[in-house]
């Protein structure tokens, strides 16, 4: 078993990783909520804008933050594109159907992004952001300004977002349609215009999910694109309802995950984390429901 210091290093990135998956989260609950539609091409959609960003950075000499810009803009862009020519039909349908049609997208976005970023025999690629050369220590522990602002982000967006549909009319009509759609749209309310920012904003947070995760996990499309998985727990968890617990439980994924690296008998098992924490508090929230079963014809 590690020693309490083997544990320490892991903690800190745990948490800023956590901090990243949470603003996944928020932007799939608040989607949901407003649209009725299971977002699951944020990852591609964060790691193409990422990867545009490295191309525009390192092969064209584009200043670094106007490639952090455009690959924020591109995402958000994208997702409201998809949502404008999709997003009416797809909430209408069920679940699993918008849910697959995402999916799709997802599928589409890592194939383009294989065709154009190559993985097989390429260069290595990275983004560095400013705040990595800094930080400071606490105990023994180096703690980068990137790890603070990862997690920060997180829980400043969870608070902000909180309050905006608390206090807001924009933010308001999107609580109303999670509730009932049509009542919503007979009041008023430009129900078009209510999903148009519930989908750019989504974007929006993918678009800075995947510069996060670039630097603090990899730049590789493979894995920017699946880490929703993590983001998508802690929304079931949340039961695509709170973007507080959306929070709290994408921390612990985040930081049970990387808590486990150092277990040698257990680092093989740490990409299960986001399902078994998934399943156990879906099992525990559903505790007490009782299951009628019936025969017919006898």
């Amino acid at each position: 078993m590690p020693s309490w210091q083997d544990f320490q290093p892991f903690i800190v990135t745990g948490l800023s990783v956590g901090g990243v998956y949470a603003l996944s989260g928020v932007g799939m609950v608040v989607l949901y909520r407003a649209t009725g539609v299971l977002f699951l091409a944020l990852g591609a959609v964060g790691a193409m804008g990422a990867l545009i960003a490295w191309q525009l950075i390192n092969q064209s000499g584009v200043n670094q933050y106007l490639g952090f810009l455009a690959c924020i803009a591109f995402s958000g862009l994208l997702t409201l594109a998809y949502g404008m020519v999709f997003g009416a039909a797809l909430s209408r349908r069920g679940p699993l159907i918008n849910a697959t049609a995402t999916l799709g997208l997802a599928l589409i976005l890592l194939g383009v992004m294989d065709l154009l970023w190559t993985s097989s025999g390429g260069q290595s690629r990275a983004i560095v952001l400013p705040t990595d050369n800094s930080g400071f220590m606490i105990s023994q522990i180096q703690v980068e300004w990137t790890n603070v602002i990862a997690l920060g982000f997180g829980l400043v967006v969870t608070i902000v977002t909180g309050a905006f549909l608390r206090f807001t009319k924009l933010g308001t009509a999107m609580r109303a349609m999670a509730n009932d759609r049509e009542i919503t749209a007979t009041l008023g309310v430009p129900v078009r215009r209510v999903e148009a920012a519930a989908w750019f904003g989504c974007g929006i947070l993918s678009g800075i999910g995947g510069l996060l995760l670039a630097d603090l996990v990899a730049l590789d499309a493979s894995t920017l694109t699946f880490l929703v998985l993590y983001a998508l727990a802690a929304t079931l968890v949340a039961q695509l309802r709170s973007i507080v617990v959306a929070f709290v439980a994408a921390v612990v994924v985040g930081l049970i995950e990387e808590m486990l690296t150092p277990i040698q008998s257990l680092t093989n098992y740490r990409d299960m984390t986001p399902f078994v924490i998934a399943i156990a508090a879906l099992l525990w929230q559903n505790r007490h429901a009782t299951v009628s079963l019936t025969r017919e014809g006898i």
